[in-house]
């Protein structure tokens, strides 16, 4: 176990909040295109995308993937059109970090994304954004109006002959959307559909054609890194995992929001002393790490755990897109896992069996429970239903929801068989019981 950090965390992303903080004035007194000053006189775009391979940033949606190594297969003047991509879709629910980019500091965003399509010769960049978005769309559009009236997009940036325009794309609802090859058909006009692989994404995406995706955390980290380097990243975090990540944490904790923390950081420091614990001074029962996608770990299990996925992925969890549920003592999980296969029912797009079926199958299963109607052997049901989904579909929400659902079982497994002799929670009355239905 590695030793506990205390309260350290550097921070290389967020600032204090203001009315004004994300109107191009007051991003330039921070310090905003900079970075892409000095990517596009002194260096060249594959200087650019050797110092993002160094920095080891990997992808902050979930999947943890280098960026620097998904970069490195876009091949220089070859003689096709490349797009990049910014995933600011943002669907798993307990996942709100990326909105706090988009509303507070869009040209973070705007000016990281500028420097990636630099480095990887792109001429139209492309932010797919979840429709629901209002005020992240609106502050995101200003911030690209004004960068374009000051000379920051479209053709000749700052005078250097690069020229790049950025548009946003706004999605219609869909959950697999989130999915990479699902957002691209989307914006391609076809059906939200998630692909099959390989041609990979960076060999064969939009249009056909070379295209690199990547989450808005992930992209808002390269201007910082072009303008402190490599070397300046990686000494905050992890060797392994360098960098510090956007949690966004909310459920029954007392002070939910937006934390950014060096990978590394003590999970009970976030929880207690930064978050203040739980509500009405109540227990801490368990904690979804990083979405609902993630298995949850116990209020126990975290005590002893830094925020590391070096930590966290042994313990049988991840740290997934840093969208974080704290659930008090006396929550129902039972109505937990309902709410979820609702959730994961309703969003499945239809195209892989396994999905389709096995998605309405764990929500008919978890419903007859909660009406009373459950046997034990329905537990078993589940169980192997989940196990079936993992691997066995093009995108990973399969796999989502068969985790979410074994997570559950392995832990709570109890709380099921009580509902299914008694015919109902144990918690029965329970304010919390009666909230997560």
């Amino acid at each position: 176990m590695a030793e506990l950090r205390e309260r350290d965390a550097k921070i290389l992303m967020t600032f204090p909040v203001t009315a004004s903080s994300h109107l191009l004035a007051e991003a330039r007194a921070r310090g905003a295109y900079a970075a892409l000053d000095k990517a596009l006189r002194t260096m060249t775009p594959q200087q650019v995308a050797k110092e993002v391979l160094a920095s080891g940033l990997q992808g902050r949606g979930g999947a943890a993937f280098p960026t620097g190594r998904k970069w490195a297969v876009i091949q220089y003047d070859d003689g096709q059109p490349h797009y990049l991509c910014a995933n600011a879709d943002e669907g798993e629910p307990g996942t709100f970090k990326d909105r706090w980019i988009l509303e507070n500091s869009p040209h973070q965003l705007v000016e990281s994304m500028l420097i990636a399509a630099y480095a990887l010769q792109v001429r139209h960049a492309f932010v797919y954004m979840r429709g629901e978005f209002s005020a992240p769309f609106r502050r995101l559009q200003g911030a690209l109006d004004e960068a374009r009236a000051a000379g920051l997009v479209g053709e000749n940036i700052l005078g250097t002959g690069f020229g790049c325009d950025i548009m946003i794309y706004r999605g219609a609802g869909s959950y697999v959307c989130g999915e990479a090859s699902a957002l691209l058909s989307s914006i391609e006009g076809k059906r939200g559909y998630p692909r099959n692989r390989p041609p990979r994404l960076t060999v064969k995406g939009l249009y056909q054609q070379p295209t690199v995706v990547n989450n808005v955390e992930t992209l808002s980290n390269i201007a910082w890194i072009v303008q402190h380097g490599a070397e300046a990243f990686k000494a905050v975090g992890t060797p392994k995992h360098p960098g510090t990540r956007l949690i966004s944490i909310s459920g029954h904790i007392a002070r939910p929001g937006v934390y950014e923390i060096e990978v590394g950081y003590r999970w009970r420091q976030l929880i207690y002393d930064d978050c203040g614990g739980m509500q009405h001074g109540a227990a801490l029962k368990c904690v979804i790490p990083g979405g609902i996608s993630t298995k949850v770990l116990t209020g126990a299990e975290i005590e002893t755990l830094n925020l590391d996925p070096a930590e966290v992925e042994p313990a049988g969890s991840s740290m997934g897109s840093g969208g974080m549920v704290a659930i008090a003592e006396g929550t129902c999980m039972v109505r937990l896992l309902q709410v979820m296969l609702r959730f994961y029912h309703h969003e499945s797009c239809g195209q892989c069996t396994p999905c389709r079926e096995g998605m309405g199958w764990l929500h008919r299963l978890i419903d007859r429970i909660v009406d009373g109607q459950g046997r034990l052997d329905d537990l078993d049901m589940m169980a192997r239903i989940s196990r079936l989904q993992d691997g066995n579909t093009i995108c990973g929400m399969g796999d989502a929801a068969g985790y979410a659902t074994l997570g559950i079982l392995a832990k709570y497994r109890h709380e099921f068989e009580h509902w299914i002799r008694e015919g109902r929670s144990m918690y029965e009355g329970n304010l919390e019981c009666r909230r997560s239905s």
